[in-house]
């Protein structure tokens, strides 16, 4: 058994003590982060963009090796797509399976040569996770591709209701090919400040977190709502919150009468449970169910994007369970910590005419099969939740105790947060944290986020939480 009993001093002389994790360690994984140079080290310097090279053969369970030996707790996994950490051995041995190799090494068209185990393979990865109320996902390689192709569904859906579901005319098809009305309508999807949904040409006129993303490229004239900003604890500022939720709601009707009265309808919303990207910025269950109603009144298509907090790491496996509805949604994409990419829908969002050559890949559902497998025998998402509600304190006290660089601690499970002081003084202290070995990323303006595997377990949340007050308590 591995106890670990981790102690730091503040520079004030008091003491930060983390609870004992009387825990056995994850079987293939580190007892700690081990730095042997700063980071990027010699054999990663002048990457330009990238952070540094990395030893992925050494990497094991939550810890990320670089290539001059540096091992880093990781609280980024990727962006938040690794899963059950790195090198996990149920993956591993399913990769020495031989009935797998065929799938490995052929990679189909699967919109018009599918393997013959193909929907088997769906029904016990994909499907055996599908959101409320939905029967039907169609699969892509990655969150981009998934959410612009949900879009183009939501357009087909729209138009073929507008039509009456009859076949589209010879003016429909004529005009569609000069990029002309009626055959290419002028619709539009309504998305929220601060969003992120993938930096495709449609996915990028509903993204708004960075300028970095959009500048120089073109893009359409879709209506922008506000999305809450919501002020922490929130049980101070209950009135306060409602009533900015409220606001936005009522700006999110504006928008769509407004761009109907444009001629440019609204087809659907999208929106994330989280916006991640954008600053890890929360809003209530009841804001998401009153949106969700808007939409139905307005004959909207309404697509919830879980491209980042599907999978686990809210403690519930989709995200939008938190808002505790049957019917959630129209639409949801997953990609990252699914391996695939993709969206769920309901029945009457099945066009044909969605399509590109891999549509997917069929071996990452034999890695999602076995994901899912560990999940559940492992109760990783309990496992979550515990070790989430130990961060989230953890934070709570740091912030408590550190008032003029902390703030807004917040999160659901591990998907957590906290806002610095400053954008600066907020990469300042990831590099610092990376240079003592925990690897964190930012959101939004000056937020950090946190985003561990599933299998980041409570011995592993006092390891971090006591290398970064360990950083704060040496910030000048």
């Amino acid at each position: 058994m591995l106890i670990i009993y981790c102690q730091v001093f503040f520079s004030s002389g008091c003491r930060y003590v983390s609870k004992a994790a009387a825990k056995a360690q994850v079987e293939f994984d580190y007892d700690g982060p081990s730095m042997k140079t700063a980071v990027p080290g010699p054999r990663s310097q002048n990457v330009g963009a990238v952070n540094f090279f990395c030893n992925y053969e050494e990497s094991r369970g939550n810890y990320l090796v670089d290539v001059d030996g540096n091992r880093m707790l990781d609280i980024y996994t990727q962006i938040s797509s690794i899963p059950i950490g790195y090198n996990h051995p149920a993956l591993l041995k399913l990769m020495t399976n031989p009935n797998n190799l065929s799938t490995f090494v052929n990679r189909p068209a699967l919109g018009i040569l599918p393997p013959e185990n193909f929907p088997d393979k769906i029904a016990e990865s994909l499907l055996s996770v599908a959101p409320s109320g939905m029967t039907r996902v169609q699969t892509m390689a990655c969150g981009s591709c998934s959410n612009e192709n949900a879009y183009k569904a939501m357009f087909i859906w729209y138009r073929n209701k507008e039509r009456g579901y009859k076949t589209p005319s010879d003016e429909d098809h004529s005009t569609c090919m000069i990029n002309q009305a009626p055959g290419c309508p002028d619709l539009s999807i309504l998305s929220f400040m601060g969003a992120f949904h993938g930096r495709t040409m449609g996915c990028l006129a509903t993204t708004h977190s960075k300028v970095i993303h959009k500048l120089d490229v073109p893009s359409f004239d879709w209506p922008i709502a506000p999305f809450p900003k919501l002020q922490y604890p929130l049980e101070e500022f209950t009135r306060e919150n409602a009533l900015e939720e409220a606001r936005c709601l009522e700006e999110v009707e504006d928008l769509i009468v407004k761009w109907r009265q444009k001629g440019k309808p609204v087809a659907g919303i999208v929106i994330e449970p989280i916006q991640a990207e954008g600053g890890d910025n929360h809003a209530s269950p009841d804001f998401f169910r009153r949106l969700r109603d808007i939409a139905r009144k307005h004959g909207c298509g309404f697509h919830v994007d879980e491209v980042q907090t599907g999978g686990g790491g809210t403690g519930k496996f989709w995200a939008h369970e938190h808002w505790g509805m049957d019917d959630p949604a129209d639409i949801v994409s997953f990609s990252k910590k699914l391996l695939t990419g993709g969206y769920y829908h309901k029945d009457e969002l099945q066009p044909y005419r969605i399509f590109n050559t891999w549509m997917g890949d069929p071996s990452k559902n034999l890695f999602l099969s076995e994901v899912l497998n560990v999940i559940r025998r492992e109760n990783l998402l309990e496992e979550v939740t515990r070790s989430g509600k130990a961060l989230l304190n953890g934070l709570y006290e740091l912030q408590a105790q550190y008032p003029g660089i902390l703030s807004r601690a917040r999160g659901q499970g591990t998907f957590c947060a906290i806002d610095i002081c400053d954008g600066a003084t907020r990469d300042t202290i990831l590099v610092k944290a990376r240079d003592k070995g925990v690897l964190l990323g930012g959101c939004g303006d000056r937020s950090i986020r946190f985003r561990p595997a599933l299998v980041f377990k409570e011995y592993h949340v006092h390891l971090l939480l006591n290398i970064f007050n360990d950083v704060l308590a040496n910030h000048k």
